[in-house]
Parts: C-alpha cells; sequence; structure tokens
C-alpha cells in the first residue's frame, strides 16, 4: 500500500485491520473516476474519485469525497474495510454500533419532546 498523505499511524491501522479481515492489495481492482462534486473547471478535468472493487466479496466501494486522490483511496479502503467487517460481524462491527447509538440518542430526544407537548396540552 503506497502513502496516501495520511498519517503513517492510521495507514499502519488500516493495513492491520485489511490483514486481519483477509483484504488483500492484489485482491483489488481500483479506478480512478471523475469526481462528482462541487469543485469547478478542477474537478471535471481530474479523476480525483476512487472506485474499489475487492474481488473475492464482490464488494465494491467509490470514494469522491476529499480532493485528493491519494486520501481518497485511503477512505475508500478504509470504507471497503468497514463493509467487510459489517458482513463478518453483522450488528456488532463498530459502525453499526454507532448508528444504533445514534438512534438511541433520537429516540430519547423524540420521547422527551412527546411528553413535553403533552405537558403543554394538558395545561
Amino acid at each position: 500500500m503506497n502513502k496516501f498523505g495520511i498519517r503513517q499511524s492510521k495507514v499502519e491501522r488500516l493495513r492491520r485491520r485489511m490483514k486481519k479481515y483477509g483484504v488483500e492489495e492484489k485482491d483489488l481492482k481500483e479506478k480512478f473516476v471523475a469526481s462528482s462534486k462541487k469543485g469547478g473547471t478542477k474537478s471535471d478535468k481530474s479523476s480525483s474519485g476512487v472506485y474499489i472493487k475487492h474481488l473475492p466479496s464482490g464488494t465494491e466501494v467509490k470514494s469522491s469525497s476529499n480532493r485528493s486522490q491519494g486520501v481518497n483511496r485511503f477512505l475508500a479502503r478504509r470504507t471497503l474495510v468497514d463493509k467487510i467487517e459489517e458482513k463478518v460481524k453483522g450488528k456488532k462491527s463498530s459502525r453499526q454500533r454507532k448508528i444504533e447509538k445514534i438512534r438511541k440518542r433520537k429516540r430519547k430526544r423524540a420521547q422527551r419532546a412527546r411528553r413535553k407537548r403533552e405537558n403543554e396540552n394538558k395545561n
């Protein structure tokens, strides 16, 4: 894996996760595509978006959230590993836990608002 313009510690952490879930560089098919974001003429001319497919699992990821191709390559790999982890672990994956935590917080907020409206209507 090449340098991506990302801190070495993050790259190493990603490498360990890739190894843990059996994702190897030779199993990845990588294409560079035009980014579909704001940015005007520069983004129209350059192919900073990254499309990665993990051949053994068939998992596909596209990342064009950053103007830098190197950063998008890193983010695409990280997202790919997240998706593979989600397939392996199911609800126990870190991404899934974060989603559940946010849902729980929103549910509590909605319940508080509902109670407040009910109390106002009683008075």
